[in-house]
């Protein structure tokens, strides 16, 4: 991160915005959400944190991490570089506080909730070592890359925690090359766990979930359906029963490879975009085809399990469902599902082979296709595999959709995302309600409505709804009167919650007041991140090309307004009114697309600016400019109180993607 002044990228193609104009809604909205959550990250700091970076939270180590998912994306769109600072200070403090290598002397206060969850500072057998949780807990560390990849310290753990799955760590062999599988759904950075105490073994069995002693619903995360049917309830309170069981469990839940394993290609790729090294590069695609060519067996549906030897259902007699957070599990598929996008993302990324969303593509097309229709003509999927069959209907859920159509821009994935929004009844498209974190989906139907062209007023409208969830958490903290003692004592996030008034171990991403949704909609052109581990989607990034840091300048809002297979729309405003702010736009999150050419209108005013009341009412000519670019970059100068709108033609997947900033010169300076 640098602040030394200008920066000189060589060939790099300049236009100049020239109309003057009143700022539209949506650019006003836009620095005002920034500008609030900024201030929101200075409350929080100095309410929940220590000055070590600690939070006063102790939960499980992933849920710690994710309090702090969203700040290092927010700065690399332009938030102050305080939140970069503390977001890596609380990274640092977290992974010393909860590494097994921290040692406690007598007297030292221990947190009631405090055990050890990590291992050369990546999770261990005792911590949430399974992809899902691993892949929330990552996403602050994935956004280092795209805030500050010169980090040494964090591309040097990109590529150790990478190893422990490819293959290359000598001392952890999660990972078969013979087979192509990852050895258990458990794992981590002491290696795949293929015994379960018996407590975790009743947790994952058990068919009701239960929160502070409460009873929540469906909760059974894995089964051991076709060797045992009927799990009796009760199965623990028999010695020899409990011993069947227990060895039953780890030989057909434990032995062997989950589809919940595939978003292991983030972490991966996440260690390429840091070094180009083509070895995590063959890795994800391996692992992904030998998912793929699972999937084709199974008739084009991704399996939850694979046995120790590669083959689907091996340890269940052939049952392709079943296993861990799999199509059977409380969540119905919910977790398998975002580490297949994640999975079909990250090998497009790396190849600009289209073919590899077929991953993801299938598993939609397979669920529309036995989809029913209600009394009421709402289309309804199947959720959810049980022996009788699809079960579980419901309306179909569009997160993975959303990213499947903004990975190929494909006419018929977008005639799948209209096919449900055909048969939809119960929600209105057009219309957008608040949504806290970056987990939830809802978002994304709105979305699609403006690119579509059947809802104009959703910039504003997404950028409203974000700040009033902002806006929202910024009061809570405000209001919150607990002193330090209280909030340590209480554990919880937030101060009040009427669903669970008795629980202390909750907090996480409820507790981080920085929302990146609504922005990653409106700035970036993209679906949200895959929150469960997922890496940054954008159809344009932003650098500061005046003080050569990433996001826009001060005073600038951006608002990409058209997307095509072959082009974006970009607006920008510089809602300064003394200052020319200098925006680098690139052509991909990771530079992975290409500009082709630039088309922009050139508006003059028959009047001079110097006779205001003349310049407003008099005629404008608008004459079209066309620039080539054939480049990942190219710069906008932005005069004040001027606004441009840019149609920038694109090649999609075009480059290498890579970390480094546009005057890294191809590749990230780490010494």
């Amino acid at each position: 991160m640098s602040d030394s002044g200008k920066v000189a990228i060589p060939g790099l193609k300049t236009v100049k915005a020239t109309e003057i104009d009143a700022p539209p809604a949506w650019a006003l909205m836009e620095r005002q959400l920034i500008g609030l959550m900024e201030r929101s990250a200075d409350l929080f700091a100095e309410k929940y944190c220590r000055p070590s970076g600690n939070v006063y939270y102790v939960q499980d180590v992933d849920d710690v991490y994710e309090i702090f998912s969203n700040w290092g994306l927010f700065y690399s769109m332009g938030a102050d570089s305080k939140l970069l600072d503390w977001a890596l200070r609380a990274w640092n403090a977290t992974t010393r506080y909860f590494d097994d290598a921290t040692k406690f002397q007598e007297g030292d206060p221990v947190h009631r909730n405090y055990r050890p969850q990590l291992h050369n500072e990546y999770y261990n057998a005792d911590g949430p070592a399974d992809w899902f949780h691993m892949g929330e807990g990552n996403q602050a560390f994935y956004d280092f890359g795209v805030a500050d990849p010169t980090l040494p310290e964090m591309a040097r753990r990109a590529r150790r925690f990478a190893d422990l799955y490819t293959g290359d760590d000598p001392d952890v062999r999660n990972y078969d090359p013979e087979h192509k599988i990852i050895r258990s759904p458990y794992h981590g950075s002491e290696g795949p766990m293929f015994h379960a105490p018996l407590e975790r073994i009743k947790a994952l069995l058990d068919p009701l979930y239960r929160v502070a002693g409460r009873t929540m619903g469906h909760a059974q995360r894995s089964s051991l359906h076709p060797i045992v049917k009927d799990l009796e309830e009760d199965w623990y309170e028999d010695p020899q029963r409990r011993e069947e069981i227990v060895k039953l469990f780890d030989e057909i839940v434990l032995n062997g490879d989950v589809a919940d394993n595939l978003a292991a290609t983030g972490l991966a790729t996440h260690a390429y975009l840091y070094t180009g090294d083509d070895r995590y590069k063959r890795w994800v695609l391996e692992y992904v085809e030998a998912w793929m060519d699972r999937m084709r067996t199974n008739g084009g549906m991704v399996p939850d399990n694979v046995g120790p030897t590669g083959k689907v259902g091996e340890q269940r007699q052939g049952q392709w469902w079943g296993g861990l957070y799999g199509w059977n599990s409380r969540w119905s598929g919910d977790h398998l599902y975002i580490a297949v996008a994640i999975a079909a993302e990250c090998a497009l990324l790396l190849t600009g082979d289209f073919g590899y969303l077929d991953l993801l593509r299938s598993q939609i097309e397979l669920q529309i296709d036995n989809a029913k229709t209600r009394e009421d003509g709402q289309l309804l999927v199947p959720t959810r595999m049980t022996p009788n069959g699809w079960s579980e209907y419901q309306p179909m859920r569009v997160l993975e959709l959303a990213h499947l159509y903004h990975a190929s821009m494909d006419r018929s994935d977008y005639n799948l995302f209209a096919k449900v929004r055909a048969g939809d009844v119960e929600r209105d498209w057009s219309h957008v309600k608040a949504e806290g974190g970056r987990r939830g989906g809802e978002l994304e139907f709105a979305r699609f409505q403006y690119y579509d062209g059947k809802y104009p007023e959703w910039p504003t409208d997404v950028l409203q709804a974000e700040y009033k969830y902002a806006q929202a958490q910024h009061e809570a903290m405000r209001q919150d009167s607990r002193d330090f003692e209280q909030i340590v004592a209480d554990n919880r996030w937030p101060p009040f919650n009427p669903s669970n008034p008795d629980r202390t171990d909750y907090g996480g991403e409820n507790a981080d007041p920085i929302r990146t949704n609504g922005l990653t909609h409106v700035m970036l052109g993209a679906p949200r991140t895959m929150y469960n581990g997922g890496l940054l989607r954008a159809t344009v990034r932003y650098f500061d090309g005046d003080l050569a840091r990433p996001g826009l300048p001060p005073d600038v809002a951006v608002l990409v307004d058209e997307l095509k297979a072959d082009r974006a729309g970009i607006n920008l405003v510089n809602l300064s009114s003394d200052k020319t702010r200098k925006v680098i736009i690139q052509a991909g999150a990771f530079g992975e697309h290409q500009f082709t050419e630039l088309r922009m209108l050139e508006k003059t005013k028959d009047e001079p600016i110097l006779y205001p009341g003349g310049w407003i009412n008099s005629a404008e000519t608008a004459t079209e400019q066309v620039v080539p670019i054939n480049a990942k970059y190219f710069a906008v100068e932005l005069p004040p109180a001027t606004t441009i709108r840019v149609d920038a033609g694109m090649k999609r997947f075009a480059n290498r993607p890579s970390y480094a900033f546009p005057w890294h010169g191809g590749s990230v300076p780490i010494t």
